[in-house]
């Protein structure tokens, strides 16, 4: 088998066992000029891998992070793109560039603050490429419900840095709490899956464990990470724990040999969790302890 066999063979195993984007948990996010380590990002244990061809790249190298992408897809390659942002320039570059690209999962489009941004980019896609919005800014949190019904939305993130930049909020759970409670919310009024939190920056996994955990509270199920050590702190988080997979087995069997009879208020809720639990740990392959 040459070097080239080998490699489809393992993007094609790994693409295989690959969360699904409505469910994914780790987004991890490469810079678009870092093509050395795009096949490396791909086999890592991300559920999904974002090449950024906003932020990470200065404008005088835009042309080249796309021509970098689309040459890495020729050769089988699969991500999603962060494009610049609909008032910029480099959008309409981006739309033209990616639109129809082979290996495209999606884009993320950066700094959105309006269902119009949403369906601009949809439209010049093709209609067909699904869209997240990437809120960063107090007017994106604003209009989040609006942003979320859009039509092509296919599921919100936060841009918790560029956030806090335009706010002055510190890094603190407290801090966060609005603008993630605001996607959180806004993402079921759209019926969209649960929203991605921004990035821990930095190599501490206790931190990380601590702020993906914040995030899980307020009800967001993904996040974006930024290196290779990040997914499978991330993915451990935001998965069910196996007690509660345990608790959720044992609830859901008890209810059914009861004649899935809902006995008091308290069934309802408690009963809603247990699935969404089961659920969780079916994707995520958890299993009860």
């Amino acid at each position: 088998m040459t070097p080239e066999d080998e490699l489809t063979a393992r993007r094609d195993r790994r693409e295989n066992t690959r969360v699904d984007p409505a469910n994914a948990r780790s987004w991890l996010l490469l810079s678009a000029l870092r093509a050395d380590d795009f096949d490396a990002a791909q086999l890592s244990r991300a559920d999904q891998l974002v090449l950024d061809c906003e932020d990470a790249v200065d404008e005088s190298r835009k042309d080249e992070a796309r021509r970098l992408v689309l040459d890495w897809f020729r050769t089988g390659g699969r991500a999603w793109v962060r494009v610049n942002e609909r008032g910029a320039a480099a959008w309409a570059d981006d739309m033209t560039a990616f639109r129809d690209a082979e290996g495209l999962c999606g884009v993320i489009l950066a700094k959105c603050e309006s269902p119009d941004q949403v369906v601009d980019t949809v439209q010049r896609l093709g209609g067909h490429v699904p869209v997240i919005p990437l809120v960063e800014s107090a007017l994106g949190i604003e209009d989040a419900v609006g942003i979320a019904r859009a039509p092509g939305a296919f599921r919100l993130a936060f841009g918790s840095g560029d956030y806090r930049r335009d706010t002055g909020a510190a890094n603190e759970p407290l801090a966060m709490a609005y603008p993630r409670s605001r996607l959180v919310t806004a993402s079921r009024i759209g019926e969209l899956p649960g929203p991605i939190d921004g990035p821990t920056v930095g190599s501490s996994h206790p931190l990380l464990r601590e702020q993906s955990g914040d995030a899980v509270a307020m009800g967001m199920t993904g996040r974006i990470c930024l290196d290779l050590e990040q997914p499978a702190v991330i993915n451990e988080v935001l998965s069910p724990a196996p007690a509660d997979v345990a608790w959720a087995q044992d609830f859901l069997a008890e209810f059914e040999a009861a004649g899935s009879v809902i006995r008091d208020g308290s069934d309802k809720p408690r009963l809603a969790r247990a699935r969404l639990i089961s659920e969780r740990a079916r994707l995520f392959r958890v299993e009860p302890s």
